[in-house]
């Protein structure tokens, strides 16, 4: 069974209800139909029903009665999503009548059930921006405590079987010590309830063990001990090269007393660049899949699709936002 079986299957037994709120995309309407129909949540779909209908049946989708509809302009909680809003935002300046008029807006609105209960997760993004997605999480849902800031993992399928966890490569370009500490941290509890493994998490270097002294090198030093002083349960190290994180005979060389050199399967990137091309690298000529970003650092879940995602990604990310909301 592949990783996604597995969390799809994971996700089928926790009985969540995930928020879809582009319902004018057929790609959202079309994996709301799959979810409900192979029972691995509850989508709920955000839009006037005729609307809905209307574009399901021009596209021969049959939506049954286990996808929920919701029109944010009718809904009775609207008044209460607004005054949340403008608790959180009034000190920025937002008037309550804004406040009003930004969450009749479909990711206000879906963040907000989710940050209410009313729905456990968001999945958004194949219509709207990355930046548009996150600014929505973080106004309403905001961090969770002991979270610095909001990041990203990919999980990365190898051909030979093995799941490791690549963070962060989608968002954060060139985090400071205490947010590398930060995603180090949420990167290693990901892996952990997505993939039911012990995360072994390498901060990723040119350098190992002070092979090479530079300030960038430096910084990882210390965030890795911001990070072990974070979570002092988890197995995180640092500084190391990929090849002494990844293989035993070279770990056990460039850092000999090291319990993650060698046997990492959560990799922390120093910065965006390195973070993107690493996981591209091991998807193009590695062979690996990637599945994400998956989206961290928040109180709830709420994840970001590519705008060029096929109806199966969406399906894949409700099924990874259900667990991270378990």
């Amino acid at each position: 069974m592949s990783l996604i079986d597995e969390i799809r299957q994971n996700a089928s037994v926790l009985n969540k209800q995930i928020v879809l709120p582009e319902s004018g995309d057929v790609r959202m309407i079309r994996a709301a139909a799959f979810l409900a129909d192979n029972g691995i949540c509850t989508p709920i779909l955000l839009g006037k029903a005729s609307v809905i209908h209307a574009l399901a049946s021009e596209t021969s989708i049959t939506l049954s009665s286990k996808v929920e509809i919701i029109d944010p302009a009718l809904s009775d909680r609207l008044e209460m999503y607004a005054d949340h809003l403008y608790n959180r935002r009034k000190k920025k300046g937002l008037t309550e009548a804004a406040a009003l008029e930004i969450v009749k807006n479909e990711l206000y609105f879906a963040a907000e059930m989710v940050i209410h209960g009313d729905a456990d997760a968001c999945v958004a993004g194949a219509v709207n921006t990355t930046g548009d997605v996150l600014r929505a999480a973080i106004q309403v849902i905001g961090l969770k405590p002991g979270s610095s800031v909001v990041s990203s993992v990919f999980l990365m399928s190898l051909p030979d079987g093995r799941v490791i966890t690549y963070g962060d490569c989608a968002v954060v370009p060139y985090p400071d010590k205490d947010q590398l500490a930060s995603i180090a941290v949420d990167s290693s509890r990901t892996h952990a309830q997505l993939t039911g493994t012990e995360p072994k998490t390498a901060m990723l270097s040119c350098s190992s063990k002070g092979s090479a002294i530079h300030e960038r090198t430096e910084l990882v030093v210390e965030a890795t001990a911001i990070a072990k002083s974070m979570a002092p349960e988890l197995q995180i190290d640092g500084e190391l090269q990929f090849d002494a994180a990844l293989m035993p005979e070279i770990g056990s060389k460039k850092a000999p007393e090291s319990a993650v050199a060698g046997k990492a399967n959560v990799f922390v990137f120093p910065n965006l660049d390195a973070g993107n091309i690493g996981y591209k690298i091991t998807e193009r000529i590695g062979g690996a899949t990637a599945t994400g970003p998956i989206i961290q650092g928040l109180a709830a879940p709420m994840n970001d699709l590519s705008r060029g995602c096929s109806w199966e990604d969406i399906v894949n990310t409700a099924a990874v936002s259900a667990l991270q909301s378990n």
